[in-house]
């Protein structure tokens, strides 16, 4: 009994330590999150140069005195200021109404009772093999007849939910809300509305968190169908993005300018709302 005792007590001890990684593990490390951050000290030391140093072999590796010039430039020329507001508004929104409604319908089939659950659940998941090409022209055509051709709300109200979204959040839903606490609510007297508000949103809010984030960086990466919809004059980030550089022979260095501009509101979101979004994914993670 003694044995036992004490075995226990030294797994206990074991299992509070905290593990540390050895010098394999912090070289594997640092040599991913090298490759990682290339890409984007890249494009800051291209936005640093001129075209034609950019142009010779070998090219540049370090930072050069044009960065502040380039940036204006590409400030200036692709009205890069109208652009991230534009972006924000519209990704903000996507993010908003993709979390919202694809909660809702994902709660809806995972825990109501409904005719063709199923049959209507297959044909969601069942849109996400379509290819997006092949919605333009009847989707340009609707938005031409609603005269929003050129406006934000083109962009918006087509993305507003997604299969994926419905999907992802009826999976979670499955598993982490049980039944039991459904019914209580219904026992109560709480109308759909109060078990929506106030029992699958606290619940779903860790999965909530990882679709918005997801949607948000995916909106604000969209170029296919904002090239489509809006024009040079009232622009998103991307769209903004294809009038730089333009003439016989493209500015690279202001290409890259404005394709720094583009990614830094990206960097701030994570820098300041990081803990948040991996504290939310590390609650939907465990359960005690």
């Amino acid at each position: 009994m003694t044995t036992t005792t004490s075995g226990r007590r030294s797994a206990a001890r074991r299992a509070g330590r905290q593990l540390h990684g050895g010098p394999g593990t912090y070289a594997v490390l640092a040599l991913f999150t090298a490759g990682s951050l290339f890409p984007l000290v890249w494009t800051a030391v291209a936005a640093s140069r001129d075209n034609y140093r950019l142009a010779r072999t070998p090219p540049p590796f370090w930072f050069g005195g044009r960065l502040l010039t380039n940036l204006g430039t590409a400030w200036t020329d692709a009205h890069m200021g109208l652009a991230l507001l534009n972006t924000v508004l519209v990704a903000s929104s996507i993010a908003l109404g993709t979390t919202l409604f694809c909660t809702i319908a994902g709660f809806a089939f995972a825990k109501l009772r409904f005719r063709f659950q199923n049959v209507l659940l297959l044909l969601t998941i069942g849109t996400m093999m379509v290819p997006p090409q092949l919605s333009v022209v009847p989707l340009f055509m609707v938005i031409a007849d609603l005269h929003w051709t050129n406006q934000l709300q083109s962009v918006i109200l087509p993305t507003l939910v997604s299969a994926f979204g419905v999907f992802f959040m009826r999976q979670y839903l499955v598993e982490a809300l049980p039944t039991e606490l459904v019914e209580a609510a219904r026992v109560d007297g709480a109308s759909s509305l109060r078990v929506v508000w106030h029992v699958v949103f606290p619940v779903a809010r860790p999965a909530m968190a990882v679709l918005a984030m997801l949607s948000f960086v995916q909106a604000w990466n969209d170029f296919f169908w904002p090239i489509i919809a809006l024009t040079q004059e009232n622009p998103t980030v991307q769209v903004a993005l294809t009038g730089l550089g333009r003439g016989y022979v493209p500015d690279q260095a202001v290409i890259m300018a404005g394709a720094l501009l583009g990614t830094l509101p990206l960097l701030l979101a994570f820098t300041l709302f990081g803990k948040q979004i991996v504290g939310g994914i590390m609650q939907g993670a465990v359960k005690g």
